[in-house]
C-alpha cells in the first residue's frame, strides 16, 4: 500500500545531523521510503492513504546496537547488597554476578526466557525503539546458547521489530571450564560457532576482552573463526583496562567496539581508519558508578562513528529505556543531542552492518520511523523517563507496542 505522511517536520539524521525537513511529506510503499522532502515539493502520488501527523516531528525508529535482552532470573537483591557494602569479590563467592545468572538462564525453559525478554523488549519498543541486536553469553554451552539465540529469533518473528542475533559465547568462563579457558576457547572455535551458524542463528560474534574474561589472543581466535565463517565481529572492550582490544577489533574490521571507557587515542585512530563505531553504554557506566569517561574528543577528532545502546543485562545495566540513554549520553559523556539522538539512529545502524537500510529517513531505505508530538528534536534527549506521545511505524505500518 502506497501511504502518504504529511503535516509534520522530519530529522532524517542523514550523514548523522539532524538533517531537518520542514514542512515535510513522506511516500511509502512495500516498507520502504519512495519519496521524503518538503510538502511543497512532493510530486503527484497515487496514495491509497494518507496519514495526517499533526505536526509531528518524525525521526528514524530508534535502534538499540548493545542489549542482553534474553536471560533468566533477576540480580536486583545484588543491587541492593552492593548498595549496603558488600563487595562484588563478596556476592561472587556467594554465588552471585554472571554465574547466577548463567545458572537461571540453564534452568530456564526456551518459552520461560521468551516470556521475560518479551516483556523487557516491549519496555524498549515503547520508547520507539523499532530494532535491537540481542546477544547471547548467558549459557555458556551449546545447548544454551542456542536456547538464547533462538529465542532472539522468535522475538523478532513475534513481534514488530528487526532482531539482529550476536552469539557471545566468549562471554565468561562456564563453571565447568574453570582454569581452562584455551579449551573453552577451542570448544567455541570447533563446535559452538560453527553449529550454530550452520542453524542460521547468528548475524554476528562477539567476546569479552577483558582480564576477568579473555586475553586480546584468546579473542583473535574466535575471530579468525568467525572470519571463516563468513561472519562480522564485535568487541566488549576497554571498559574495566586497556588491553588494547578495541585495536585488535578494527585490525579485524568490526561492525563496532563496544564500552571503550579506558581506550587509547591510538586506538581511536585504528577505529577510524577501519570504519568501526564506537558504541558507548551509559547505562553500565551509571549504574557501575565509573568514573572514568570514554575519551569523546580523541573519537571526534579522527572521525570515529559514535553509537549509544542500551547494554541492557541483569547485572550493570538493567535499563528498559533508550531515550534515557540519550539523556545519560549527553549528561554523562558530554555528547550533544544532535550526536546522541544519531547515535541510536543512523550509527547504531552501521554497528549492526545495517547502514545501507536502516538509521535515517532517505528514499530507499525502510520506512521505519517515530512521529513525535514534541517541540524539537533535543526533546528526544530532554525529558527523563515517561511515556512522550507517539506513533511508531515500522516498514510503512503503524504499530502498537502494548
Amino acid at each position: 500500500m502506497r501511504t502518504l505522511w504529511q503535516h509534520c517536520h522530519v530529522a532524517t539524521m542523514a550523514q548523522g545531523r539532524y538533517s531537518i525537513v520542514e514542512d515535510a511529506a513522506i511516500v511509502t510503499q512495500a516498507g520502504q521510503i519512495e519519496w521524503i522532502g518538503p510538502r511543497g515539493e512532493l510530486p503527484p502520488v497515487d496514495a491509497e492513504r494518507t496519514v495526517d501527523l499533526g505536526g509531528a516531528w518524525v525521526t528514524p525508529g530508534l535502534i538499540d546496537c548493545h542489549s542482553h535482552a534474553v536471560f533468566g532470573g533477576n540480580r536486583s537483591g545484588e543491587f541492593e547488597q552492593r548498595l549496603q557494602g558488600v563487595s562484588y569479590a563478596e556476592i561472587a563467592a556467594q554465588g552471585g554476578g554472571i554465574a547466577s545468572t548463567v545458572r537461571a538462564t540453564r534452568a530456564a525453559s526456551e518459552d520461560e526466557l521468551f516470556a521475560s525478554a518479551r516483556q523487557r523488549v516491549q519496555a524498549l519498543m515503547r520508547d520507539g525503539m523499532t530494532t535491537l541486536e540481542i546477544k547471547s553469553g548467558y549459557g555458556l554451552d551449546l545447548a544454551n546458547e542456542r536456547k538464547m539465540l533462538r529465542v532472539a529469533r522468535r522475538l523478532g518473528e513475534e513481534l514488530p521489530l528487526t532482531v539482529r542475533s550476536t552469539c557471545l559465547a566468549a562471554h565468561a568462563l562456564p563453571p565447568e571450564y574453570a582454569g581452562r579457558a584455551d579449551d573453552y576457547i577451542a570448544h567455541i572455535c570447533e563446535q559452538m560457532l560453527p553449529a550454530l551458524a550452520e542453524e542460521g542463528l547468528v548475524d554476528a560474534v562477539d567476546a569479552f576482552c577483558e582480564h576477568l574474561a579473555f586475553s586480546p589472543a584468546q579473542v583473535e581466535k574466535v575471530f579468525i573463526k568467525a572470519r571463516e565463517l563468513g561472519l562480522p565481529v564485535k568487541l566488549h572492550a576497554e571498559q574495566l583496562s586497556s588491553l588494547h582490544g578495541s585495536s585488535l577489533a578494527a585490525r579485524y574490521h568490526a561492525l563496532s567496539a563496544d564500552h571503550l571507557e579506558f581506550m587509547t587515542e591510538e586506538d581511536a585512530i585504528a577505529m577510524a581508519e577501519a570504519g568501526t563505531v564506537a558504541v558507548l553504554l551509559p547505562g553500565a557506566f551509571y549504574f557501575l558508578r565509573e568514573t572514568q569517561l570514554p575519551p569523546m574528543e580523541a573519537l571526534r577528532r579522527h572521525g570515529v562513528k559514535i553509537a549509544l545502546a542500551s547494554d541492557l543485562n541483569p547485572g550493570t545495566s538493567p535499563a528498559l529505556s533508550l531515550r534515557l540513554m540519550l539523556n545519560m549520553g549527553c549528561t554523562l559523556f558530554r555528547m550533544t543531542p544532535e550526536e546522541a539522538l544519531a547515535g541510536v539512529t543512523v550509527h547504531a545502524a552501521t554497528a549492526l552492518g545495517l547502514g545501507d537500510s536502516h538509521g535515517s529517513l532517505e528514499v530507499g531505505k525502510v520506512a521505519d520511523f517515530v512521529a513525535w508530538q514534541i517541540e524539537r528534536p533535543a526533546d528526544l534527549a530532554y525529558w527523563l523517563g515517561g511515556d512522550l506521545p507517539k506513533r511508531i511505524v515500522r516498514l510503512g505500518h503503524e504499530i502498537t507496542t502494548h
